[in-house]
């Protein structure tokens, strides 16, 4: 295991708790703020907007600097911001603490991504950025248990101290682990880099990671009521339900980096798409059992998060640019638009009264059309290589 490749997992395990733990620490922020748990609900929507904000803007404006010390600077405004959180007074600055800390998200795990990409032995890229997002992993399945405890049982103020440590962690990581690496070459004006959104396989595949990750998020965002009201399973197992649901996030990552090595990114994002469906379909036939739905908790969490480093490499891959660091950013980016897009659609047919099983179809139609855009992109560039190949 390369030291360098482990900080940028580090990395992805502090914001993977940030992310996550919010969700379930609403209840214990709302009562010590005094604020409903819908307004607390805007804590993760403003991280989110951070998220997709700040992607772009803070990969093009750390242009001069190289990638390692860009690295360690995302991970500085990260500590620093999540900090904030420790000791924000009341709800509005809380909420503005939240936003700046999605600020870095993407922009690191777009850098991280094509260092990643860099340091991996030959053929083995799609493995060394699914470690990298192994820290994400690793937080579904220990950190945010472990965070979401600390914020029931003592503060969730101790939560973010806890974020805060990692950061710190983190960046002594990189500042020791990461090899020296020199900033990219002076092309002028950095802004210009922008001008990848005129080249449509970006479009494509802002589609596609706006899209197809959705049908993980129409499905665990209403994994609670499901557990409890459909499988019969008590609340206070909840906890372990996540942990299984993380634990299966953690197994796909590593299954869908070395699929993606052994064939083809594009071949191994529609095929684990097509995955994603037969496990949604089963979920909705067969939730009412308390044993097939922990099963199914377990595969549709590989399922699910199997599709992140083929989707990341084939970004990579996709588009001829001398801005691959904006590039990479874009999934992050898209990531949390395909979060907001399942979980709002996803709750629409519950609302009509269809049922907390009903979501599960929402995943499937999202994952169909991810694999038909997926199908397109392939059909533009069929006389390209890097759209049916590794690089």
């Amino acid at each position: 295991m390369k030291k360098s490749l482990l900080s940028l997992a580090l990395g992805g395990l502090g914001i993977g708790v940030t992310e996550f733990t919010i969700m379930g620490m609403l209840p214990d922020v709302s009562k010590d703020l005094d604020i409903s748990i819908p307004v607390a609900g805007y804590l993760i929507s403003a991280y989110a907007l951070g998220v997709v904000i700040g992607a772009p803007l803070l990969v093009v404006s750390m242009d001069r600097f190289s990638p390692k010390k860009a690295l360690v600077l995302l991970m500085v405004l990260f500590t620093l911001f999540n900090g904030l959180s420790i000791i924000a007074p009341n709800y509005e600055l809380l909420l503005l603490s939240r936003f700046v800390s999605g600020l870095p998200h993407g922009a690191f795990f777009g850098i991280g991504s094509v260092m990643a990409s860099r340091l991996a032995d030959k053929g083995k890229e799609a493995q060394a950025v699914a470690f990298m997002f192994s820290g994400l992993t690793i937080a579904n399945l220990l950190g945010v248990p472990l965070g979401t405890y600390i914020g029931h049982h003592f503060s969730w103020r101790y939560t973010f101290l806890l974020i805060t440590f990692i950061g710190l962690v983190t960046i002594l990581a990189l500042r020791f682990w990461m090899p020296k690496t020199e900033p990219r070459k002076n092309t002028g004006n950095p802004w210009k880099d922008f001008a990848i959104f005129k080249d449509g396989n970006v479009w494509f595949m802002v589609l596609i990671f706006s899209v197809a990750p959705g049908a993980l998020f129409a499905w665990i965002s209403y994994i609670a009521p499901l557990m409890t009201e459909v499988s019969g399973i008590a609340e206070n197992h909840l906890p372990y339900i996540m942990i299984l649901a993380g634990f299966g996030m953690f197994v796909g990552n590593l299954i869908g980096g070395k699929l993606s090595d052994a064939f083809s990114p594009s071949a191994t994002v529609i095929t684990v798409l097509g995955f994603q469906i037969i496990c949604m379909v089963l979920i909705y036939y067969t939730a009412s059992y308390s044993w097939a739905s922990l099963a199914m908790t377990f595969l549709t969490g590989v399922a699910t998060f199997a599709i992140v480093p083929p989707l990341t490499v084939l970004l990579l891959n996709s588009v001829k640019s001398e801005a691959e660091m904006l590039v990479a950013s874009l999934g992050p980016a898209c990531f949390n638009i395909a979060n907001a897009l399942g979980a709002f659609l996803g709750g629409i047919p519950i609302d009509m009264g269809y049922g907390y099983t009903s979501p599960e179809w929402v995943g499937v139609a999202m994952a169909a059309a991810g694999i038909a855009i997926s199908l397109l992109f392939l059909r533009r560039n069929k006389k390209l290589k890097y759209a049916v190949e590794n690089k």
